[in-house]
């Protein structure tokens, strides 16, 4: 399940719920009762296999 942020408009606090996809998000701050939003996490991408960048997997240079 993912996790997801949620921030409080009035008092500020952030805090973090496991949900599922199909559950709808949360609307009120459990500490205030005052109205929350989801917050956007940047996602870490890893790209596997040779090619992405130059000193990747370097070819050796032959000796002929």
């Amino acid at each position: 399940m993912p996790l997801y942020v949620y921030k409080c408009e009035n008092c500020g606090l952030t805090f973090e719920r496991r949900q599922s996809i199909k559950d709808k998000p949360l609307t009120t701050c459990p500490e205030c009762q005052g109205p929350i939003h989801r917050v956007l996490q940047p996602v870490g991408i890893v790209f596997k296999g040779p090619g992405f960048y130059v000193t990747d997997n370097p070819k050796s240079k032959s000796s002929h």
